[in-house]
């Protein structure tokens, strides 16, 4: 007979420890708990059988596994915690005697710091692994740097937030990591790429920030603190690889004059010199063979490019060494092993020099942009800087560190307005030395000519389309065109806004009687969820609603409707039909208060095609419903689950196309 175990000492029992207990077992308070368990990635489970792991109870509790408990037991934070509550103590002892010389001594000399540059590199035992947990870092750091200061937030914490950013998005714009960018309504989405990872982070705007009073700042600012340890580690790496100093220089003058970005400056590592070593003696070899070799070589390469008329594009670029053999400047090319059989091993991708993306990256570079005083200056310099644009200027209202403050320099070639346009204004002359000189603003005067006027959010799509799109719909005060995610990408059957919308043969009539019918739909739906659905007048309307919705979705009978005297004859049944419904729109026009309209002959033809693509697919239908017998009922559950998600697709779909084209005609007749 096996030994009878005792209860709730085993399985999910001694697996998990409530958060009491974990709190009772390392003997700190709730809060230093908290803390301790965000420093070092623990987080509470959720165990299967909760009424065992709580040994029999059923009272809420929060759990956690007992093995990170135990694992807390000898973190050097939870010595701090507790050498900080005995400073605590001794602290308002000194206050409680007035004896503040005392207590400033304390203070300064004997307060215990937090060091988490172990935990660092405990959490990312490798570089890469830190470089994917930025996401959450870079939007937190980046939202308290545009927090105004309070009681919970100190000024301190908001200035170290706001150098780190500065000094990430340093080294983003001389990387050139910068891929995509998104204007949202929380704030500006950017996605860099970071050692090959994908790095996303939101800049909220600058806007005038009122900071919640239900948002406990103690937890945030614990996340905070390891954020910004994270984010030290990073940087130096990231700099370091890039043999540059950090921190960079910071000039505290220009930053007091809102210069941002031009308030750093990055410096190269000075590499120190090595002392010569004494000479090792070594063998002397004769040089004069491999001389002989290279100076053939290079004879023979001579001679072939005068032979080839001088054509630089046949010539073949490659060093030699000492002994005459070939080195290859190129990338390598691996050539799989052939086995006896001719069968090859997997085939290795060849390696590509991507000279596109340096294109892509320095897209600005041949643009000279001024930045009007009611653009957002930040996110425009950091994304013109981040591909290839050099010379910016903007107002001096937006701070210091410009390329110019005159709007009048003839080198500008993009000026990037938000304001509408003025009717009646005039474009401005040319210039001249005496405006450049006095710094006359043309604002006044009109537009410069020869001067290409765009809004914001060209910057932006021109980023994301990888190229110079057309400044003509982007002009002042022109209705732009839809701002899109970067990130989002139209699968396979869904609707995609950029691609153009085909025409589905449907006169404007015809869509205006659809969307109709959707309103008959919606309005069905809300009158049977409503209280009041119960009056007889209401039901007579209802029902009357349900008729004609019921014979709209009807597609048979929808296109019998359409046809005309100028088509083929039909039967009587079609004449009939024909008939009912042209009498059931004329009621739904009345009652909707508009026109009606009958169909044209040519709407008719239409009509007529669409009726046998009707008929040859309800003969699908009925193959499909034969198929579908002879499966089992899983399968057949399983599918008929497929087609309800794909309809659902298809019909979400084909109501942006009508709304779509609905707004394109609008447009049309506006333009008219």
């Amino acid at each position: 007979m096996g030994k009878i175990k005792k209860k709730g000492v085993a399985g999910n029992a001694r697996n998990f420890i409530t958060r009491t207990q974990a709190v009772r077992k390392l003997q700190i308070s709730l809060p230093d708990f908290r803390r301790l368990c965000i420093f070092k990635g623990i987080y509470p489970r959720e165990p299967r059988n909760k009424k065992k792991a709580n040994k029999g109870s059923t009272a809420p509790a929060t759990f956690y596994y007992t093995k990170d408990i135990q694992y807390l037991l000898h973190e050097p934070v939870l010595q701090k915690f507790r050498e900080h509550k005995s400073f605590s103590k001794k602290l308002s002892r000194a206050l409680g005697r007035g004896d503040f010389s005392d207590a400033k001594r304390l203070e300064s000399l004997h307060k215990p710091r937090i060091k988490l540059d172990h935990i660092i590199k405990e959490r990312y035992p490798a570089f890469i692994d830190a470089v994917r947990d930025l996401d959450d870092a870079l939007s937190t750091i980046f939202l308290f740097a545009n927090l105004p200061a309070n009681r919970d937030i100190p000024a301190s914490t908001i200035a170290t937030c706001a150098r780190l950013a500065h000094e990430f998005q340093h080294w983003v714009i001389r990387k050139r990591a910068l891929r995509r960018s998104f204007l949202s309504i929380k704030g500006i989405y950017y996605g860099a790429e970071i050692q090959g990872q994908e790095v996303l982070w939101l800049v909220p705007y600058k806007f005038a920030q009122n900071v919640p009073a239900d948002v406990d700042f103690r937890i945030m600012l614990t996340f905070l603190d390891f954020y910004t340890t994270l984010m030290g580690f990073v940087l130096f790496k990231l700099y370091t690889m890039e043999n540059l100093v950090y921190p960079p220089r910071f000039d505290k003058t220009l930053d007091e004059q809102g210069a941002g970005l031009r308030a750093f400056q990055l410096e190269g590592r000075k590499v120190a010199q090595v002392e010569a070593a004494p000479p090792v003696p070594t063998k002397e070899r004769d040089i004069s063979r491999p001389l002989a070799t290279i100076e053939a070589k290079i004879k023979e390469i001579e001679e072939n490019i005068q032979r080839d008329g001088g054509d630089e594009d046949d010539t073949v670029a490659a060093e030699f060494a000492d002994d005459g053999e070939k080195v290859n400047e190129g990338l390598d090319e691996f050539v799989p092993v052939r086995s006896k059989d001719g069968s090859t091993g997997d085939i290795l991708p060849q390696p590509t020099a991507d000279t596109n993306q340096g294109k892509l990256t320095n897209i600005f570079a041949d643009f000279t942009v001024f930045l009007s005083r009611e653009t957002p200056r930040e996110p425009l310099e950091f994304i013109l800087r981040s591909f290839g644009c050099k010379r910016i200027g903007w107002d001096p209202v937006l701070g210091e560190g410009s390329f110019t403050t005159n709007d009048a320099d003839p080198s500008i070639t993009h000026q990037i307005v938000d304001r509408p346009l003025i009717a009646g204004l005039t474009p401005a002359p040319p210039p001249t030395d005496n405006d450049t000189e006095m710094g006359n603003s043309t604002s006044a005067k009109g537009k410069v000519l020869g001067r290409i006027y765009v809004q914001p959010q060209y910057i932006w799509d021109c980023v994301n389309a990888g190229r110079i799109l057309r400044p003509d719909a982007y002009a002042q005060g022109a209705e732009l065109p839809p701002h899109l995610s970067p990130w989002v990408q139209a699968k396979p059957g869904e609707y995609d806004p950029t691609a153009p919308v085909a025409d589905n043969g449907e006169s404007e009539s015809d869509e205006e009687y659809e969307d109709a019918a959707e309103d008959v739909k919606m309005v069905t739906n809300a009158t049977d969820d409503s209280e009041d659905s119960n009056d007889e007048d209401g039901d007579e309307e209802e029902e009357e609603w349900n008729g004609m919705s019921s014979d709209l979705e009807d597609p048979a009978d929808s296109d019998d409707g359409k046809k005309t005297g100028e088509n083929p004859p039909a039967s009587d049944d079609e004449q009939s039909d024909d008939e009912d419904l042209q009498h059931q729109r004329e009621l739904e026009a009345e009652a909707a208060g508009r026109p009606y309209t009958a169909p044209t002959a040519a709407n008719g033809k239409k009509s007529q095609a669409k009726r046998k693509a009707d008929k040859a697919q309800k003969a699908r239908d009925e193959e499909l419903d034969r198929q579908k017998a002879m499966m089992t009922k899983k399968k057949r559950k399983l599918y008929e689950r497929m087609e309800f998600g794909n309809k659902k697709r298809q019909d979400e779909k084909e109501q942006l196309e009508r709304k779509r084209r609905k707004i394109e005609r609008e447009k049309r007749k506006s333009k008219d």
